[in-house]
């Protein structure tokens, strides 16, 4: 897991990076307008699709000393949506695939989170995988997805108990203990998949709601000036449809706002299946709710 974290560490760094492209006059591909290669969208959510991927978009880690009861590739290709590492392990009859998706501070490079646990970079290398403490690490916390503020701050979802979204700032050098946000934020069924913004200003997550569009509405919460969360605001029928958007955030660079949108379909012998399209949108959509 340390090896796996430092290579994150050094993707997240080169994913961050748009490529040049040497483009004509007046060309709409122009450098302004091209984003991990491809062309962004406008205040109009688009389907993302992803170029061909190739086999130079994956890695192969550590191939001088390969170890066949484990090994990672690590993905350095133009889909943000990709998980930025897999793993395979070896157990015995198969491999089991693992993906990994690690969380940053926006402000401190030094400290990665996954779920309960982190790690920090010394100067001797990365420290052991660290347990964020006994009220993370609990058999009755099941944490899907965590986003963490400049400041520290860690909001997540519960699956276990489904009650909904909790927070735990760092107040006087010290973690505090995980608290359920309030009824702006957890009304209705499934809330889930929470995004804070860098700097706090607000928070994005999905809940099914009387009010909404569809099975799932992607939601959002400004932060107050007297730091309470604002009342919540649907993101509207631009992200929102009669089918279940959800997993919303920004890229690392804070320009787009990726989401996905799911549908359940039937098979011809009557069984169910989900059908995910990926979407992202120019994040001054966010602007403009604040203003409404």
């Amino acid at each position: 897991m340390i090896k796996i974290t430092v290579l994150v560490f050094v993707l997240f760094l080169s994913a961050c990076k748009t490529e040049k492209f040497e483009t004509k006059k007046n060309n709409p591909l122009t450098k302004e307008n091209l984003y991990f290669g491809h062309k962004t969208p406008g205040l109009n959510p688009e389907i993302f699709i992803p170029k061909k991927s190739t086999s130079q978009d994956w890695e192969l880690w550590d191939t001088d000393s390969l170890n066949m009861d484990e090994f990672y590739f690590t993905y350095q290709g133009n889909d943000p949506f990709e998980p930025l590492v897999v793993v395979y392990r070896n157990e015995g009859s198969y491999y089991r695939v693992n993906k990994y998706s690690f969380k940053h501070n926006p402000s401190d490079n030094n400290i990665l989170y996954s779920r309960w646990t982190y790690i920090e970079r010394t100067d001797s290398g990365w420290s052991k995988i660290k347990s964020l403490g006994s009220m993370f690490d609990r058999e009755d916390l099941g944490i899907m997805v965590m986003s963490v503020s400049s400041k520290g701050t860690l909001v997540f979802d519960d699956y276990k108990s489904n009650k909904g979204i909790r927070i735990s700032r760092i107040l006087d050098g010290k973690r505090e203990e995980p608290k359920l946000l309030g009824k702006e934020i957890n009304s209705g069924a499934l809330t889930a998949h929470p995004f804070i913004a860098p700097d706090e200003s607000y928070l994005i997550w999905d809940s099914e709601r009387e009010d909404g569009y569809g099975k799932s509405d992607i939601y959002i919460s400004f932060r107050q000036q007297d730091g309470s969360w604002g009342s919540t605001i649907n993101m509207g029928d631009k992200i929102n449809s009669k089918l279940v958007e959800s997993g919303a955030r920004l890229t690392p660079d804070g320009k787009y706002l990726l989401f996905e949108r799911s549908e359940e379909k039937i098979r011809e012998g009557g069984s169910t299946y989900w059908e995910s399209k990926k979407y992202w949108v120019d994040s001054k959509i966010i602007e403009q709710l604040r203003l409404e």
